[in-house]
């Protein structure tokens, strides 16, 4: 169980840190706004995209392997994408009303964007998620257990409970600055 708790969490970090990459990239390279530390804690990553890689990994890994036939063609992977689309666009969602909640307001304006809910969620960036999604779900995850199952036991259990400790530490300071 352990084992397993350990492993979920080094991807959520994973995750976290790809999102946290994949937002500085956008800010920097696509948009050109410059650098600004796109999470909400002060390390580099972005959990709202660890939780998200997980509910994909987790409630879409068996939607995956099915075959689901319309007449001759598979279309399980329209299906995964779509799902996925639904749920990262309902994980965005949520964080805006959560960070709103505690901290008076949400980090992204997709006003922009048409169409969108509030500037909250919108199609474009929903799109792009399902995309991700997909890397994650197909391409990145399976690689990222191969690498996991080579490391020993005792170095994956090390390497969790260091970044625990960091994310419990990064979760205490932003908590005592609000």
């Amino acid at each position: 169980m352990r084992q397993k708790l350990e492993q979920l969490f080094l991807c959520f970090m994973l995750y976290s840190f790809l999102g946290w990459c994949y937002e500085v990239f956008l800010e920097v390279v696509v948009y050109r706004w410059g650098y600004s530390d796109r999470g909400v804690l002060v390390g580099p990553y972005c959990v709202v995209y660890g939780f998200g890689a997980l509910l994909i990994i987790g409630c879409l890994s068996a939607l995956k392997r099915r075959r689901i036939p319309l007449g001759a063609v598979n279309i399980t992977p329209v299906l995964v994408f779509l799902a996925i689309v639904a749920l990262t666009t309902a994980v965005e969602l949520a964080a805006s009303y959560l960070m709103e909640w505690t901290t008076g307001g949400w980090m992204w304006d997709y006003t922009r964007f048409s169409p969108n809910f509030q500037g909250r969620i919108a199609l474009n960036p929903s799109l792009r998620f399902g995309a991700g999604g997909m890397a994650i779900l197909y391409l990145i995850q399976p690689f990222f257990d191969h690498l996991l199952n080579r490391i020993s036991v005792r170095n994956r259990s090390a390497a969790a409970d260091l970044l625990g400790v960091l994310l419990a530490v990064d979760v205490a300071y932003t908590l005592c600055r609000l």
